[in-house]
């Protein structure tokens, strides 16, 4: 796979839209992998990942999107 920016061999890709990035290019920032609610207090709570791999070209939303045909 080769890196979205210049073309150079890429080390990873981004863990939101899967372009390929290098080791120059790609950026750090948080995943939410799952969030859940907590039986003893009632609330939601998130398990994240800080260091996730991002291209900086794509933006992932900052809040859900509704899909009531999935209901």
């Amino acid at each position: 796979m080769l890196c979205w920016f210049c073309a150079e061999s890429a080390r990873a890709s981004c863990r939101f839209c899967g372009r390929g990035v290098c080791a120059e290019h790609a950026r750090f920032g948080p995943y939410l992998l799952q969030v859940s609610r907590s039986e003893t207090r009632r609330r939601a709570e998130a398990l994240v990942v800080d260091d996730a791999v991002q291209c900086g070209t794509c933006r992932p939303r900052p809040h859900a999107v509704a899909m009531p045909e999935l209901d």
